[in-house]
């Protein structure tokens, strides 16, 4: 693979040479395909037994309800009627966790701040049994329409999407819970195949937008209410460092990130979720945070 020098050098002066291998192997790693059921129209029942009659061969991932489908390609499951159904969504494992971490619960009023292309939107109403009320938010008008799309064929209730930049959100809004899935480098998710698009530029960028967001984000919710910082970025000035010169500027505290589920992880600032790319997962960052 052809990795930036540039973010060869961040990653040995962030985590050591032994760290930053383990990072760089993953890159190299081949992930399978992953989908998950959508417990809003289907169940893993349905899905397994589907899957078996077509003579597709699935194995569990870590994260529940969630499959490798090994021999397959992207565009194959795409041609499943139980995609085609909105029962099956593509996504890889990684951004599956911040949902999971955020614990959605009955009547709670969510904004989910970067929402398309929803799949983090439909497994919150999922994980809330369609009983959370959540506030997608898109700037662009067609990744919104994108996400309408995907939040309807997967019968996700109890949602508005705003076609609106998150950032000029009327603060007289107040949020239970918000998911902060922030634009960044993607430093996580470099592929044998994909185009390497990272940059130092775009880590500069990235770091700028996101602690606005945060900023923005940390405004909006409820005192003594929580919300989760993500990002698919390895890099610590996207994560450590949005979180600790952010943070220090109010009353908030970083809450141990319980997963109901083991993932690997890297050795990240304490109470906080780093997981490094391998043969199963991209390289993800997330942060549970509460404002006191």
């Amino acid at each position: 693979m052809n990795v930036p020098e540039f973010l060869i050098k961040c990653l040995n002066a962030q985590y050591g040479e032994e760290e930053s291998n383990k990072i760089l192997t993953g890159y190299a790693m081949r992930r399978p395909v992953t989908f998950r059921v959508n417990l809003l129209k289907s169940s893993k029942d349905e899905v397994e037994r589907q899957c078996a009659t077509l003579g597709i061969n699935i194995k569990s991932a870590p994260v529940p309800c969630a499959y490798f489908a090994e021999n397959l390609r992207e565009r194959e499951i795409a041609e499943m009627p139980l995609y085609k159904e909105g029962k099956i969504y593509l996504q890889s494992l990684s951004s599956m966790l911040p949902p999971y971490l955020l614990a959605p619960q009955r009547d709670e009023n969510i904004l989910d701040m970067t929402a398309a292309p929803g799949g983090k939107t439909s497994l919150l109403s999922a994980l809330s049994g369609g009983e959370a009320f959540l506030t997608a938010c898109e700037k662009d008008k067609i990744r919104a329409e994108r996400l309408k799309y995907n939040l309807a064929k997967l019968s996700v209730p109890r949602t508005s999407v705003l076609v609106q930049d998150a950032l000029s959100l009327d603060e007289f809004y107040r949020f239970d819970k918000i998911l902060l899935d922030a634009p960044c480098s993607g430093s996580g998710t470099l592929t044998p195949d994909g185009e390497i698009k990272i940059s130092e530029k775009l880590v500069e960028n990235s770091v700028k937008l996101q602690e606005k967001l945060l900023r923005k984000s940390l405004k909006l919710l409820k005192k003594g209410s929580v919300m989760v910082y993500s990002t698919c970025s390895v890099l610590k000035e996207e994560n450590e460092g949005v979180l600790e010169k952010v943070l220090k500027e109010g009353d908030f505290e970083l809450l141990p990130p319980e997963m109901p589920f083991s993932v690997p992880r890297l050795k990240s600032l304490k109470n906080t979720l780093l997981v490094p790319p391998d043969g199963q997962f991209e390289g993800f960052f997330c942060a549970l945070i509460k404002k006191n």
